[in-house]
């Protein structure tokens, strides 16, 4: 399933969101005008490495990404996601909350996988903190959507609560097959568990975030 817009219009200019996705749009215009060897020194330097872990690469990981399909696709579920949530809690507060939430995730992943001497990058645990809020905060939402059934595409209105909820337990399940694989492959992936942690701290986060004093519209 791939999500085009969600029915919730926002009554603010998302700006931390606008800027959040400019920020890892140069990064990875950036990473891209590097050579392949200089690249991958880049993203070993500034991306999580567990066995070698440091604070400033929690912080640098979330802007960096390790190809178009993981940029695009961050970026839009960010957009989609981001500026209703950036406007129920205040741009302030979202821009901690986005931060925090992509800590939670890279810890996560760290605690998963200590040892590991593969980098973790992308925006991926920070945009599901930003997905687990939107899933508190707008139940009763729906998400346009496009839905390959077999040879064709469909546009459907999903459920907010159904999109969401598919996509996390998605995560948990892969989360929970990337374990058997690494012990076998001891090779890298996609970071899952920092998925699920990252919708976790954002459920729960959320409650400490949001502006209890402003309505907002649901659909």
């Amino acid at each position: 399933m791939i999500p085009l817009r969600d029915v919730i219009p926002s009554r603010t200019a998302p700006i931390v969101t606008v800027s959040f996705i400019a920020i890892n749009a140069f990064a990875f215009v950036f990473e891209l005008s590097l050579p392949e060897v200089p690249r991958q020194a880049f993203i070993t330097s500034f991306g999580v490495v567990p066995a070698d872990f440091t604070w400033l690469t929690v912080l640098t990981s979330m802007f960096l990404h390790g190809g178009w399909l993981h940029f695009l696709g961050n970026m839009l579920y960010l957009w989609i996601f981001g500026d209703n949530v950036e406007d129920r809690m205040g741009h302030g507060r979202y821009f901690v909350f986005y931060l925090l939430c992509g800590t939670v995730a890279a810890i996560a992943q760290v605690l998963v996988d200590p040892e590991s001497a593969i980098p973790t990058i992308g925006a991926s645990g920070a945009i599901a903190g930003v997905m687990g809020a939107y899933f508190v905060l707008y139940p009763h939402s729906r998400i346009l959507t496009l839905i390959p059934i077999f040879v064709f595409l469909e546009v459907v209105e999903v459920p907010a609560v159904f999109f969401l909820g598919f996509w996390f337990i998605m995560q948990l399940l892969s989360g929970a097959g990337s374990i058997a694989m690494r012990v076998q492959s001891g090779t890298g992936g996609i970071a899952f568990w920092a998925h699920v942690a990252g919708f976790a701290a954002g459920a729960v986060g959320v409650f400490g975030f949001k502006q209890k004093d402003r309505k907002y519209w649901q659909s």
